[in-house]
């Protein structure tokens, strides 16, 4: 599965609909906040604010202090929600271990949310009624209907079951009729829960200390690699692509798989929140 190739193709499909936006008077605009000098997160955001200019989405940043206090962090946020100009807000993370991430999460305004973390957006998920959705499932499930990949009936198995990945991808995919396993840490047997996947998805993010492997797989399986790993210098996922690629029907490559695809959800949610906070039915962003 070619992340980069869907994701130009849905950039393409974004840039016309902001310049439809623009043409009826409501460009569209994202405010990132960075919280500290992490390293990691510098290039993530330089990604996304890159991705905003090549579709058209105008976009700020705004870096405080890593000893900055949560009110601090509150203000900002509350200035951000209070700016007509500003459609969505995204307060990069990790934050600095004195902040509490949920705290000033749920400070976010559940209309400009684009990460779609905030509990609203989650419980409207629950429902089946979320219009923004975690970016990294949302690239997840474009990249299976891109790939026409069968998901009612089918078996699928996420090896994650945290509040990013795991949580909405069991509900994005129950939601579409998948029988769905989610596996984690202290589950058993999880060799013999894999092999019978026709969906796996992979985001635990611990390797070499985990991995999976040809064993772990039947033949015929979709394999999603949503984990970023630096071993000895090398970007990888949890997949080994190698043993595993040949036994698979699909299978995304780390870089170049799900990574693009976060990025341009990202985008494809700014214009979801932009169309509804102006009302605007008609914006074909609202039909994807």
């Amino acid at each position: 599965m070619d992340g980069k190739a869907v994701a130009a193709q849905v950039k393409q499909t974004l840039k016309e609909e902001v310049e439809y936006m623009k043409k009826v008077g409501v460009p569209p605009k994202i405010a990132t906040i960075l919280v500290g000098d992490d390293p990691p997160s510098k290039i993530y955001l330089a990604s996304k604010h890159k991705a905003a200019e090549e579709v058209g989405i105008a976009s700020e940043n705004h870096t405080l202090p890593g000893f900055s206090s949560e009110a601090d962090v509150a203000d900002l946020i509350d200035r951000l929600n209070a700016d007509p100009s500003v459609n969505g807000i995204l307060l990069q993370l990790p934050l600095p271990q004195h902040i509490d991430g949920m705290r000033m999460i749920e400070r976010i305004s559940p209309r400009k949310d684009v990460d779609g973390l905030t509990s609203a957006n989650m419980g409207l998920l629950f429902y089946g009624q979320a219009s923004l959705i975690p970016c990294t499932p949302r690239g997840v499930m474009e990249l299976l209907h891109h790939y026409k990949v069968p998901i009612a009936g089918s078996r699928a198995v996420i090896i994650n079951r945290s509040t990013l990945v795991g949580k909405p991808l069991l509900h994005l995919l129950l939601a579409e009729d998948a029988t769905v396993t989610v596996c984690h840490s202290k589950s058993r047997d999880l060799l013999g829960i894999t092999r019978q996947a026709d969906i796996l998805i992979a985001a635990v993010g611990r390797r070499p200390q985990f991995s999976v492997t040809r064993e772990m797989v039947k033949d015929g399986v979709v394999v999603i690699d949503v984990a970023m790993n630096r071993v000895a210098g090398k970007l990888m996922g949890d997949v080994d692509f190698e043993s595993v690629s040949p036994k698979a029907s699909y299978i995304t490559p780390v870089p170049g798989g799900v990574g693009p695809m976060t990025v341009v959800m990202l985008m494809e949610n700014t214009l979801v929140a932009a169309a509804k906070q102006h009302n605007l039915n008609k914006a074909s962003v609202l039909q994807r």
